[in-house]
């Protein structure tokens, strides 16, 4: 499932194309992904405009003049794909080729929902799973919302700051990797960049939250908000379905230290222990034994 610096990577390449730009035509091709699409949800998005794309956690939230905003939640494969109007140029999308971006745009099997702005970019929404997301809400209020009620700080705007998280985590009797997985703690962290997080900090994910030292989770803050945002520069981790926009795929992957790396020499320098991985909660942890303690 997309982490934060994947949902803020789609968020970062729909902004240029949507935001302050009205919908001139939205299709929806099925009536539901992971529950039914809102009512009307085609006839309710066509001749709106965008205000604002902001992410909320793991949501991307678009903001609609008429005081409504489009919940969107990528699920397990969801992507969106830009077409810029007057392109000539090939474009692959799912297992076929088209000739322009103007004929690939909702071509595909699992293009579900289409959008085509006032400036004839096509944006097509693809979720071949349909474990994806679309709700149309009150903008005003949308805080309290049943999904965003209850989250934690986001971690980067403003970054998360060590002395917030030792409050967060004080009293924890959970291990650290479960308590950055929980998101009432911190919004947005998934699997991938806590155990990078854990690592660069050098804390063992099985530590008990509330027994850190509070000058560590001040380097755990720090190691969090340096791996998300590298993570963006870096357009993501593609490891399955993830992919930017553009069609671009994210490369952080290769520079990830421990995850999805098992019986690898531990990248820290000076470090001779080997990379291991653990279940827990039923998810996999991956860290080194020997320089996180």
């Amino acid at each position: 499932m997309p982490e934060l610096p994947e949902v803020e990577t789609v968020r970062r390449g729909l902004q240029p194309v949507l935001e302050g730009r009205r919908i001139a035509k939205a299709v929806t091709r099925r009536a539901d992904l992971r529950v039914p699409f809102p009512p009307k949800l085609a006839e309710r998005l066509t001749g709106r405009r965008v205000l604002a794309l902001r992410r909320r956690a793991k949501y991307i939230l678009m903001d609609l003049d008429g005081g409504e905003t489009l919940i969107v939640h990528l699920g397990m494969s969801g992507r969106f794909t830009v077409y810029p109007k007057g392109s000539n140029e090939g474009a692959m999308l799912g297992d076929f080729h088209y000739a322009t971006p103007e004929a690939a745009a909702g071509a595909a099997k699992h293009d579900h929902v289409l959008l085509e702005t006032d400036e004839g970019v096509r944006i097509a929404f693809n979720d071949h799973r349909r474990f994806g997301l679309m709700l149309l809400e009150p903008t005003e209020g949308l805080e309290q919302h049943k999904l965003f009620a209850g989250l934690g700080p986001e971690p980067l705007d403003p970054p998360l700051q060590g002395k917030v998280l030792t409050g967060l985590l004080a009293g924890k009797a959970t291990p650290i990797k479960a308590a950055l997985l929980d998101q009432r703690v911190v919004a947005g962290l998934g699997n991938i960049y806590v155990s990078e997080a854990l690592h660069a900090s050098h804390i063992n994910p099985k530590r008990m939250a509330g027994s850190i030292s509070p000058p560590r989770v001040t380097a755990l803050a720090h190691a969090v908000t340096s791996v998300l945002e590298k993570a963006i520069a870096a357009g993501g981790s593609t490891l399955r379905d993830h992919a930017q926009p553009s069609g671009e795929l994210g490369y952080f992957q290769h520079h990830f230290r421990v995850y999805d790396r098992e019986g690898t020499p531990c990248p820290t320098r000076g470090c001779k222990g080997t990379i291991k991985r653990i279940v827990q909660a039923g998810r996999s942890t991956f860290y080194c034994p020997v320089c996180q303690r």
